[in-house]
């Protein structure tokens, strides 16, 4: 049998975040190969996100090497691309270049319909018919319609492609991104041997565009590697799970699907805790032994080694893993406020010509709990973004602060994070007012410690971010919190933290998400639907627009 060429292989993989080491593998197993379809899995913080971005170039590995053959696309879990001004469908197309010749095209079309110099004329035909060609050999106009289909697949129609990047939600640019490298692995022919390292493909998708990506990754020719917390996603897709061991720092490599590594993972657990308990329970009896033979002189040698043999026993087992370290997430004590501690009037966005949503009204009374909602682009980011004092309204509108107003926000794109300071620094910075004893307490109940409180934010994996942007709320005794995606990037164990931290919080709560158990947990009162900005008392009716929005 022809045996594939690897496509990326990581040769004795140490990854290190300043003097933390998330993973050690020897040798050369960590291979992706085309065919393979690799779920990259473990708690925050154990190191996927930083081995994914080691795997596609953009970071050096503290040590080892890594091996790349092939064309790669990389989708980072905060994508940051380039110019902003720019068409949708543009940056889509400039996956395979086309951007660049249709331009090209256009230019040369305008000098054949307006020069009046002959030779100008001549001399751009000859170019058109040269760009034609090259735009006809990478796919043409049957690529741009490509191009479309995978775009409105992902929940970007038309309108959408037209407008420029800096005029799109956050969600939307994440979704012109996964397009984009989704377009550039199809190379026109639905197959291709591109290698797709997705870091949570799925953030910003509906249920549909979920299915879609489904079976687009189901059926890819190429290696896959991919994070994600969509269970029924890695459950349907993989065929492989590396398995990043927080507690030890490896790298545990199973070749089977999602259900057959769930089952082998298990078994393998079951047997740890067997051995080791059988292990200890002999070491206990060996030690008991050597209490009653150390209580004599004579015998102190031959104790000695019987608690040696103990030590030996327990220690050729293999370790049993730990339970993973849990955040203990919690939303501030509100302070105390009056009956309507915030409320907008006649709100408007406006990008150039393009209106986000206009006229707006919404009162925010204390403890009641609201969710926005409303189809991608929407403007519900845009929303929040106004209420926190982040972006302005266009028009007449504008916020008027009841009371003792204090607002808690946490943003989708983590923009109330410094990536280039420290978590410490990024800490202090949003709680002024707390002692650094306090401080520390706090971080350390997010899983910040020690040599972490050093670390660049900018380093950070989303679920950390994550986690330091709730830590940044619990100080500021927020009576009003603005939450944009709380739940996104947070292994289930996180999550569930965070739906708890909803369930008991007696402040006022305005809510964006797409996660039907965050809303759950919310048992919100009223619903604001944009982009008409409609008030309504909340129903279960709602909670479709929640999981396809």
């Amino acid at each position: 049998m022809l045996q594939l060429p690897d496509v990326i292989v990581a040769s004795d993989l140490e990854v290190r975040v300043g003097s933390r080491t998330l993973v050690q593998f020897s040798g050369d197993h960590l291979r992706v190969q085309p065919g393979d379809r690799i779920g990259l899995v473990g708690r925050n913080g154990a190191g996927k996100t930083t081995t994914m971005r080691i795997l596609s170039g953009e970071t050096k590995p503290y040590g080892g090497k890594i091996i790349s053959s092939g064309s790669v696309g990389y989708l980072p879990q905060d994508s940051r691309e380039g110019r902003i001004d720019i068409t949708a469908r543009d940056r889509v197309l400039s996956a395979r270049g086309l951007d660049q010749i249709q331009s090209s095209m256009d230019r040369q079309q305008e000098i054949m319909e307006t020069s009046s110099d002959p030779h100008k004329v001549e001399r751009a035909i000859a170019k058109y018919s040269r760009l034609e060609e090259r735009y006809h050999t990478l796919g043409g106009y049957e690529a741009a319609s490509e191009a479309a289909r995978i775009c409105d697949s992902l929940g970007l129609p038309a309108r959408i492609l037209d407008q420029t990047l800096d005029t799109l939600s956050g969600g939307q640019r994440r979704r012109v991104e996964l397009a984009q490298i989704l377009f550039a692995a199809t190379e026109g022919t639905g197959k291709s041997a591109t290698t797709l390292l997705l870091d949570e493909p799925t953030n910003h998708l509906d249920a549909d565009s979920v299915s879609w990506l489904q079976e687009f990754l189901g059926k890819h020719d190429g290696g896959l590697v991919m994070i994600s917390h969509d269970v029924e996603l890695l459950a349907s897709v993989c065929n492989k799970v590396w398995y990043l061991d927080a507690v030890r720092g490896e790298v545990d490599v199973y070749n089977m699907s999602w259900q057959k590594y769930l089952d082998a993972r298990a078994t393998d657990e079951a047997r740890r805790r067997r051995e080791r308990a059988n292990a200890e329970k002999k070491a206990a009896a060996l030690a008991k032994q050597a209490a009653k033979l150390g209580a004599k002189a004579t015998k102190a040698a031959a104790a000695k080694q019987m608690l040696a043999r103990a030590e030996k026993l327990v220690a050729s087992t293999d370790e049993v893993r730990r339970a993973d370290k849990v955040a203990h997430i919690t939303f501030p004590e509100p302070a105390p406020c009056g009956k309507t501690p915030l409320q907008a009037t006649g709100l408007t966005k406006m990008y150039g010509s393009l209106e986000v949503f206009a006229g707006v009204d919404l009162a925010i009374d204390k403890g009641s709990r609201v969710v926005v909602l409303g189809f991608n682009g929407a403007g519900k980011t845009t929303l929040l973004k106004l209420l926190a004092g982040v972006e302005r309204t266009d028009g007449e509108g504008g916020i008027v602060t009841g009371h003792g107003l204090r607002i808690g926000y946490f943003a989708q794109e983590h923009d109330t994070i410094d990536p280039a300071a420290t978590v410490w620094e990024n800490t202090v910075a949003a709680c002024p007012d707390a002692g650094a004893q306090d401080l520390r307490g706090l971080l350390g109940a997010f899983m910040f410690s020690g040599d972490q409180l050093q670390q660049p934010a900018g380093t950070l994996s989303g679920g950390e971010k994550t986690r330091l942007a709730l830590a940044a709320l619990v100080s500021s005794r927020a009576n009003v919190l603005l939450l944009d995606e709380p739940t996104n990037n947070l292994d289930p164990v996180s999550r569930e933290q965070v739906l708890q931290a909803l369930r008991t919080y007696t402040g006022a709560v305005v809510l964006v998400t797409h996660d039907a158990g965050a809303v759950t947990a919310l048992n919100p009162e009223r619903v604001i639907v944009l982009p008409d900005g409609v008030e309504d008392l909340w129903s279960d009716e709602y909670m479709e627009i929640v999981e396809l929005a």
